[in-house]
């Protein structure tokens, strides 16, 4: 039988008249919004011994609140041992690099070799549980293909609030990607809707209508004679392959990236024999999370880090030089 907590609360003169899950969140800042109405959906909240499944539901002066806590549910993803790569790790987050080739989050085709089935083999029991269920909380994803930095919350509230900097755009997120051409003017900012291309449904394209806002900051940060450019991109927002679609937008997409920058007889002709052979092996975009900043969401401390260009990359880069 799976353990559970009981929490009982007095409502106080002040809150009364607040939404139950409002109040509960006041009264019980451990728990999130959208684990506490999930427990109150479940039948988990009593007000004056009458079970309550509205979260909406306005408490008065003086009820009493019982709520039961069932211990957060293990995930149903095996855990598996992996060497991860990580910059910073607490009781609150961690911060990894994940190299290309691994899927963040097991899907369909990918239930393992995940960066989550390699979180709940290295945090275990370190997991307090996301939604009621243990399990990584996954704030932010990067494409299979690239590579760099993410950082996954290790409990709720942690969780919710990381996800609140993230929807207004309080984290600093700085990409390095290698790109097709030369970018003319060297920096600009890039601002497009993106949606589902009309055509073909597993592309993203910048959208006259419908679509969501996507902002990009580019510059160029090395030329490659008239071939290609290593280009730095800061993010806005975050939207379905976003550098990707925007870069290729402006006539510039990512080296290696099979969906949106096919090496055309032009493009290939603009490179060397031996750049030539080095990209025609290049198997991914060429796209690097390489700055992630952010305000910890329960100290408030500054963090920043780093991610040093992966072998490839370097070796890509060399190539075109």
């Amino acid at each position: 039988m799976d353990e559970v907590e009981t929490q009982t609360l007095t409502v106080p003169e002040d809150h009364a008249g607040m939404r139950l899950d409002r109040y509960l969140v006041l009264a019980l800042p451990d728990l999130s919004r959208n684990r506490i109405q999930k427990i109150i959906y479940d039948e988990g909240a009593e007000v004056d011994g009458r079970t309550i499944t509205d979260p909406s539901h306005r408490v008065k002066h003086g009820q009493t609140v019982v709520l039961t806590i069932a211990s957060a549910e293990p995930l149903d993803v095996v855990a598996q041992e992996m060497d991860l790569d990580i910059h910073y790790e607490d009781d609150h987050l961690i911060v990894v690099d994940k190299p290309a080739g691994m899927v963040v989050h097991p899907a369909p085709g990918n239930y393992e070799g995940t960066l989550v089935n390699g979180l709940l083999a290295h945090c275990g029991d370190s997991l307090s549980g996301i939604g009621g269920v243990k399990r990584p909380g996954i704030v932010h994803r990067i494409d299979k293909d690239t590579s760099g930095l993410l950082v996954v919350a290790k409990t709720d509230d942690a969780h919710t609030r990381l996800c609140e900097m993230f929807s207004v755009h309080h984290i600093e997120r700085a990409y390095k990607a290698v790109v097709w051409g030369v970018p003319n003017p060297s920096r600009g900012t890039i601002q497009g809707n993106i949606g589902r291309h009309k055509v073909q449904r597993k592309k993203m394209a910048v959208v006259k209508s419908g679509g969501k806002p996507a902002v990009t900051h580019y510059k160029m940060e090395r030329q490659f004679k008239l071939a290609a450019s290593l280009v730095e991109c800061r993010l806005e927002t975050g939207r379905t392959h976003q550098i990707r679609v925007h870069m290729t937008h402006i006539g510039h997409p990512l080296i290696g990236d099979p969906v949106y920058g096919g090496p055309t007889k032009a493009r290939m002709n603009a490179l060397s024999k031996s750049a030539q052979m080095f990209v025609r092996d290049f198997k991914r975009q060429a796209l690097h999370a390489a700055v992630l900043g952010f305000e910890h969401p329960i100290t408030g401390e500054n963090l920043r880090f780093e991610s040093d260009l992966p072998k490839d990359l370097k070796d890509l880069i060399c190539s075109l030089e």
